[in-house]
């Protein structure tokens, strides 16, 4: 365990991300998309994917696909964090700062799992 300290903060916050989906699923099927298919699934499978990387961090041999993945994961999530954006039912209240202030958030999130990959 010669890792950072702030890797195992990330992997915690993915794990209890994707708890969240299996807590909350409603909140996370409001703001979907109407092209992606078959809301609660996505959903539930986002939050086990959440937490599979989540726990994928914690190992060295796995630690690089889980931040590949996380990436990925990131990139896909965009479409939500746009369509919260355009459409003020998706926006489920959220002030209109806040939902932009996550665009920016979402590459941080990024940047912060590039950190930690061993090129």
């Amino acid at each position: 365990m010669n890792d950072p300290w702030h890797l195992y903060l990330m992997a915690v916050l993915y794990v209890l991300a994707g708890i969240n989906h299996f807590i909350n699923p409603r909140m996370y099927i409001k703001i979907m998309p109407p092209y992606i298919p078959a809301h609660r699934a996505m959903v539930y499978w986002s939050g086990v994917a959440e937490i599979l990387l989540g726990m994928a961090l914690c190992f060295p041999v796995t630690k690089d696909y889980a931040v590949y993945g996380i990436i990925l994961m990131l990139l896909v999530f965009f479409t939500v964090h746009f369509h919260m954006l355009s459409s003020p039912e998706a926006g489920a209240g959220v002030p209109r700062w806040l939902l932009i202030l996550r665009i920016p958030l979402q590459f941080l999130l990024i940047w912060w799992a590039v950190s930690y990959l061993s090129l």
